[in-house]
Formats: structure tokens, C-alpha cells, sequence
């Protein structure tokens, strides 16, 4: 795995080329990764923020940190169904560090990534401020109040008490990165490095870095901006310019330099390439502060004629939602937890993300980078009119703008980022002030970057719908949740409307992808959701009858305590409806096989509206021996053939006509199940499910068999239940027993079964499906990891992952 953040860590490369432009000396300026050793204590206490406080009773930790998924369910726990019945309270965390004796006379900062929320930090005592909304991205200078000769004590009090104050999980706690950071007196703002490309052609691109560099000293400074821009992929210097500029004492100040790049390597999905500007400010051959940013040179355009197109070519959006949560891990965004997060969403088909209803993590944006996935990058799930009775309607007039601005410019390098949204669904969209307000936003949001469209999620549970025009208007692309069969009416009474469906039933995949292919003014459909996740717990249920009945919003739903709705489930294993949207769109995958659950007579299964009908990759039902089951098969070649036990059981068209669908009524007997894709008349292509026999053994399989000693990195461990032949078995109920000796330590485990409540951070584990996953964290030490699973009635099993 890359890790992205620590390309910020400063590096001096120096090459022949560039040779004369090169400070001699390394940067005075360091970024150190905060992460490591925090004190922690879940409740409140008002002495906690104090220096002589006695904390050595507390937790020891390593950040990132999640509270909440570390406690155990409760129907009684405050944030209910939204907070998928996980604690929340407030918590306090402090850490102790002695400044380096070289960073005397520094502008030392602290930044944090992200704190759920109301976070109050303390410096030896003083309080630097509150910052209310959990999802930005801020720091706070400590200069004025550290203590070079002595220990510092940093302490942060997290409040997520006040419930309910989100509609989905949330979690609690200092759950991403934080790091310390010294400057010398004329440094870089805080996000204050912008690049763009204005003009693209294919013998040349050029590059504006827009540079906010700041003096804090009392005296005038003539200094040397330099910038060197590279590629990522070979570290070969492709070009670079340096400027003299002059700023004033106490001032803050943007210079723009221009650089022309020949035949640039474009950025796209398909072909992810990315370039590095590394950016200094040198005083008299020493490099008082220097910045790497990575970025992507990619062009943009949307029309109602043309639709969306990426670099010059036409693009659908096959999107989906994702909320923030990693599943089993909560809210704590590991690098790795998201990288794997965007390469499950790659490999199944979709290339394009919004990310409901939050900034996301910077670790998701960069692998959204590195990978190749599109982005709608989201501020808010509200404005004024709250949702939930402390969510952040009590806070958007004094803070919307610092929020949505601060989110602008830390991402704005991104090139996987298309679009930016400034809310979800407004409770307040029929009110005259809501254009005002969209208007203020997209301003807003222009301010800092003007490059990109901007959107918002809009819908209507009534029958109005054309009483939100003037408030589209105020939007470059209209975001419609669960209307896009209005487009083609909306088109001819607004025909300059460009319209990207931003949420849609999963069930309505053919509908929609017939909207988007067969209407250039429609740019893409976002599926809600591409993946399971925690909290708005029963949305995309099913169950059956004489269960309890209804939607989550109607009733609670306990023991469901997260969403079943998504393409993906919580352990990264990809539904039969993840395989027929991709197929939809792409040509990667052309033929599917999978189960349609039968009902158990006299019960029958229920749908909800969010939901798909249950179907599984198996042909292990022995309860329905000599019974009618229907097959469905997947496929995008002209005709599927069907056989069981080498018998043919039909023929069947698979086109538009049919939605490149075939369901087939098959008495079931067990054995061996065959789809076979015909072209020409001739078998090409072939899905087969066998018949599982009894519980023979367990199968471990690691995502990654080598990983970082850094304390941080991570190996998804997926473990199966198979007979002789190595065939999954689907209803087998096996209590797995995870544990781990040398360089690791066990996280989270989990089975896809949002019913279960055994606690995530639990090392037991029963199957759900025949499958379970345990996921396995580094220590900060080379060596080796034995995992090991096991299970009374079968033998036990193990596996090795290499730290280094």
C-alpha cells in the first residue's frame, strides 16, 4: 500500500537538472504524523485539560480512534436506530511531547483530520477554541503557549452526548489522523497550495500553482518560490519555474506561477496518472518551508448536448453513495481501511463515488486518486432546518461557510473530485431562503474553487416538484434522490438543465441506466448505496412474514443496527446486484450466475424499499429437494443456455429487450448447477455453483500477506467454511474463535450480518453464509503475524502475514 500522507513528510531530491534552483540544506520545515501514544478516557471530567492532571490511570492508544463501535448494542443507547444502537458520551484524550530543541523560534501548528465532534483542544491548559462539525479538517497554532524547555501536555475533549445529532452512524472520537507540524516564520497557509489546469492539450497542459504563503516575522522578506513538478509514477522531473516575490511583514499573500507541461499524461479511471508539484520557499539558499502535492491533469465538461465528458470523451456515471464508516473498524479511516474501501468499489464496476452526507477522509480522496474513481465530494446533509434535534442546522449560520470553504481548499488538488454538493435532501426547499442560501454556497464554494460544477441532492415526498426550479437554477447540475423518471419531462420545459441522478433504488439499476444511456442531459445515476454500512438501521431489509413489519423510519428495527441496502455488504463481498449494475455499464463482466431465495412455505420473504429480492451464489438448498426455484442469470451475450447435472434445463434471450436478464423455474436437485453464454451459437463463457457437502474445513485467505510496521496498516483476513471439495457452505453456523500471536494485533471482525450483535471488536465470531473476516492491524515492530481461527468440529487453521 502507498501511503499517501507521508509524501507530505519533507524530502530535498535533487537531480542534475535541477541542480542550480536547489537549496543546499534540507527544509526547515516538518510534518510528523501525531497518531501514536494517546491517553484516553471514555466520560468527562473539567480537571482533565489541566497540565498536572494525573492521566496514568487512563487507556494507552494509537489514534485513529472510535469510541462508540468499541461498546456493546443497546436498544437504550441515545442515538438509537441512526446510530446503529452504539453508545456515544463524551471522551477525553491528552498526550504528552517535548518540542525538538531546533524547532525554537518555529510557528509549530496541530492538525487535526477529523474529531466526532464538538471538540474543545487544550495546550497546557489553554483552551484554543471548539469546532463543532465532525467531519472538517482544522488545526490551531501552539506557538504562543508551548514550552520549549519542558514536556507539553495536548488535551482534546470530544462531546458527541447531545443525540440524536446525525441520521447515520457516526462514531466518536478522534477517528482520523492528527498531525504536528513546525514552520519557519515565512511558511505556507494551511491548505494553501491550489494547482489547476487551464488549458489541456495533447501536445501540452498548462499548470497554475496558486501559492498563499505567510509572514509572520516583523521584517520584509524577498524569497525565492520554486516549484518542480514530477511524475508520481517514475519520480522523472518534468518541469520547473522560480520566482523572486516580496511579502510584507504580518502579511498573507497568493502568488501564481505557470508552468507548461508537454505531452501530458492525462488522468482518468481507466488510466489513474498522477503528477507531484513539489513547492519551496527559499530565504537565501535555505528552504525555510516546502510542500509535496500530488495532482492530475484531466479536463471537464458538462452539457445538456454532450453530457458529461472526461478529458474529451463521453462519460456515464455509474455512481454510488458511501457513508464514511468502514464497517467493523467504525469510523477510524486507516489508510488502508479506505484504500480497500475504493478498490472493492473499483472492482465492482462502479467509477464513480458520492460521499453521503460528509468530506470524506483524506486517505479515501488520495486512493480515489491513485486508483482511478470519480467524486462528488459532499459538505452537508442539512441547512437551517435540523433533521435530528442537534445536527448541524444549530450551527450552519455561523460556521457553513469556514466548513464548506475548508473543505474546497484542502481537496481542490484532488482530480478525481468532479463535482462538488452543498447538501442532501434540504427540509427547507420549498422556503424562498433556501435559493438564497444554495446561491451563498455555491458562491462560497466559487470563492476558492471555480472549476468545478456545483450540485445538491434534491427530492419531494408530495406531489411538488416544479416549485424547486428557481432553487436548481441557483445549482450548475441538478441532483435528483429517487426522481430521475421526471427527466425527460424536466428536459423539455428546462432544456439547459444538466441532471445527475444522486440517489436511486437499488432495484431500479435497468430503469435508471436506460435513463442515463438513452439521455445526454442525464450524466449518471448514484445507486444509495454502493455499499452496506452503520446506522439508519433496516433500511434495505428484507424479512419475512411475521417478523416486524415496516421501514425503519416507521418503527425501530432492533436487532438490525446498520443498512442492508448496499451493492457491497459490510466484509467487502459483492451481492448479485453489485454484478448486474456493473454489467450494465461495463463489458468486463458478461455472464452471472446466482439463486433466487425461495420462500419458506407457509412464510413468504417481504421487500422493503430499498431493498433487492435475497440471491445468493449458491445451490445448496436441501429443504426444497424435488420444489421450483428460480435461477437468475446475468448476461450480455445474445443468449444463456442452463444445465443441471449436464441436462439442459432451457434457452434464453438475454438483450435490452429482457434486461439482460434470465430467470429460469428449475426443480431443485442437488449437484451442479451450469450458465453458459452463447455467441454465434457457441458456448463461450461458463458460471457454475456445485452442491455443498458436509463441514470439512476452515479456509483463511489474507487481502495482503505483507505489511508495514508502522502501527497502522492493515490485512482483511476472510475466512470460509467448506467441505472436501473446497465449496463454500452456505448454511453452516460455526462460532469462530480469531486469535493472534508476534507483530499484530486483531481489530475488528465481522460476517456481513447486520442482525448480529456480538461487538465488532470482539475476536469470536459466528459465520453468517459460511463466511466471516477478521482484520489485523501492525504493530510498530518488524516480524511476522500467526492468525489463527478455529471452531469446534473442525480442525483448526492459520495463517501468516509478514510486518516490515
Amino acid at each position: 500500500m502507498i501511503n499517501y500522507f507521508k509524501l507530505w513528510f519533507v524530502i530535498a531530491i535533487i537531480t542534475p537538472n535541477c541542480m542550480n534552483l536547489y537549496a543546499q540544506n534540507k527544509a526547515s520545515s516538518t510534518k510528523e504524523l501525531f497518531d501514536y501514544d494517546w491517553k484516553f478516557y471514555l466520560g468527562d471530567n473539567d480537571a482533565a485539560s489541566k497540565i498536572n492532571f494525573d492521566d496514568t490511570n487512563w487507556r494507552t492508544l494509537d489514534l485513529p480512534h472510535d469510541w462508540s463501535i468499541e461498546g456493546e448494542f443497546s436498544q437504550n443507547n441515545p442515538a438509537g436506530n441512526d446510530g446503529a444502537y452504539l453508545p456515544t458520551g463524551t471522551g477525553w484524550y491528552r498526550k504528552k511531547f517535548v518540542i525538538p530543541k531546533d524547532w525554537k523560534n518555529k510557528v509549530i501548528t496541530i492538525n487535526f483530520e477529523g474529531v466526532y465532534m464538538n471538540s474543545e483542544v487544550f495546550i497546557n491548559g489553554k483552551s484554543l477554541g471548539i469546532y463543532p462539525y465532525g467531519y472538517s479538517s482544522f488545526s490551531y497554532e501552539l506557538t504562543p503557549y508551548l514550552n520549549s524547555e519542558k514536556e507539553n501536555i495536548i488535551a482534546v475533549r470530544v462531546d458527541n452526548s447531545k443525540q440524536k445529532n446525525s441520521r447515520w452512524y457516526s462514531g466518536s472520537g478522534i477517528y482520523r489522523h492528527v498531525w504536528l507540524e513546525s514552520k519557519a516564520k515565512v511558511h505556507f497557509a494551511n491548505d494553501g497550495i491550489g494547482i489547476t489546469t487551464p488549458s489541456i492539450e495533447s501536445a501540452f497542459a498548462t499548470v497554475e500553482v496558486s501559492t498563499t504563503i505567510k509572514n509572520d516575522s516583523d521584517q520584509p522578506k524577498n524569497i525565492r518560490l520554486q516549484t518542480v513538478i514530477f511524475d508520481l509514477k517514475n519520480n522523472k522531473e518534468v518541469k520547473q519555474i522560480s520566482n523572486t516575490v516580496q511579502i510584507d511583514p504580518k502579511t498573507e499573500k497568493v502568488f501564481r506561477q505557470n508552468l507548461k507541461i508537454t505531452n501530458p499524461k492525462l488522468w482518468s479511471p481507466e488510466s489513474p496518472n498522477l503528477y507531484n508539484a513539489e513547492v519551496s520557499i527559499i530565504d537565501k539558499q535555505a528552504i525555510e518551508d516546502q510542500s509535496m502535492v500530488n495532482f492530475g491533469i484531466r479536463s471537464i465538461t458538462f452539457t445538456t448536448s454532450e453530457g458529461f465528458k472526461l478529458n474529451g470523451k463521453s462519460t456515464l456515471l455509474n455512481g454510488g453513495c458511501v457513508h464514511h464508516d468502514n464497517g467493523a473498524l467504525g469510523a477510524a479511516s486507516y489508510d488502508r481501511a479506505e484504500e480497500r474501501k475504493v478498490e472493492i468499489l473499483k472492482k465492482a464496476g462502479f467509477n464513480a463515488i458520492r460521499t453521503s452526507h460528509n468530506p470524506p477522509s483524506k486517505a479515501f480522496l488520495a486512493a480515489c486518486d491513485h486508483l482511478g474513481m470519480l467524486v462528488i465530494d459532499e459538505a452537508f446533509d442539512g441547512w437551517r432546518t435540523k433533521k435530528t434535534e442537534y445536527d448541524y442546522a444549530l450551527n450552519f449560520d455561523n460556521w457553513y461557510e469556514r466548513d464548506i470553504q475548508a473543505m474546497v481548499k484542502r481537496d481542490r488538488n484532488h482530480p478525481s473530485i468532479i463535482m462538488w454538493s452543498t447538501g442532501n435532501e434540504i427540509i427547507e426547499r420549498k422556503e424562498p431562503q433556501a435559493v438564497i442560501t444554495a446561491k451563498n454556497l455555491a458562491n462560497a464554494v466559487k470563492a476558492i474553487d471555480a472549476t468545478r460544477p456545483v450540485t445538491s441532492a434534491m427530492t419531494t415526498w408530495d406531489k411538488d416538484w416544479e416549485i424547486f426550479d428557481p432553487l436548481m437554477a441557483e445549482h450548475d447540475v441538478a441532483g435528483y434522490n429517487y426522481a430521475l423518471k421526471r427527466a425527460p419531462d424536466d428536459h423539455k420545459r428546462i432544456p439547459s438543465r444538466i441532471i445527475v441522478q444522486t440517489e436511486s433504488f437499488p432495484r431500479d439499476a435497468f430503469d435508471n441506466w436506460k435513463l442515463v444511456n438513452d439521455n445526454k442531459y442525464v450524466i449518471g445515476d448514484f445507486v444509495w448505496t454502493a455499499m452496506d454500512y452503520l446506522g439508519e438501521s433496516g433500511i434495505g431489509r428484507f424479512y419475512y412474514t411475521g417478523d416486524v413489519t415496516g421501514e425503519s423510519w416507521e418503527r425501530e428495527l432492533f436487532p438490525w443496527h446498520g443498512t442492508y441496502c448496499g451493492d457491497i455488504d459490510m466484509t467487502g463481498w459483492r451481492k448479485p446486484i453489485s454484478h448486474y449494475r456493473s454489467m450494465l455499464y461495463n463489458d468486463n463482466e458478461k455472464l452471472y450466475l446466482a439463486v433466487k431465495e425461495p420462500n419458506p412455505l407457509p412464510l413468504k420473504i417481504v421487500e422493503t424499499n430499498w431493498s433487492v429480492w435475497p440471491t445468493w451464489e449458491s445451490w445448496t438448498w436441501p429443504e426444497f429437494t424435488g420444489k421450483e426455484i428460480q435461477v437468475e442469470v446475468y448476461s450480455k451475450y445474445p443468449k444463456v443456455r442452463l444445465y443441471l447435472n449436464d441436462k439442459i434445463v432451457g434457452e434464453r434471450e438475454t438483450n435490452i429487450d429482457t434486461q439482460f436478464k434470465a430467470t429460469f423455474p428449475v426443480l431443485y436437485s442437488p449437484g451442479e448447477l451450469k450458465a453458459v453464454g452463447l455467441q454465434n451459437g457457441k458456448e463461450v463463457e461458463s458460471k457454475i455453483l456445485k452442491t455443498a457437502g458436509k463441514s470439512a474445513k476452515i479456509i483463511l485467505k489474507a487481502d495482503r500477506d505483507n505489511i508495514k510496521a508502522d502501527g497502522q496498516d492493515l490485512s482483511y483476513v476472510s475466512l470460509e467454511i467448506v467441505d472436501e471439495f473446497g465449496t463454500i457452505i452456505p448454511n453452516s453456523d460455526f462460532n469462530i474463535q480469531f486469535s493472534v500471536s508476534g507483530s499484530g494485533t486483531i481489530i475488528g471482525t465481522d460476517n456481513a450480518n447486520i442482525k448480529d450483535l456480538n461487538s465488532y471488536v470482539s475476536t469470536t465470531r459466528m459465520t453468517w453464509k459460511g463466511k466471516a473476516l477478521a482484520i489485523i492491524k501492525s504493530k510498530r515492530a518488524k516480524g511476522e503475524i500467526t492468525v489463527s481461527a478455529s471452531a469446534d468440529g473442525l480442525p483448526a487453521t492459520t495463517l501468516k502475514i509478514k510486518v516490515k
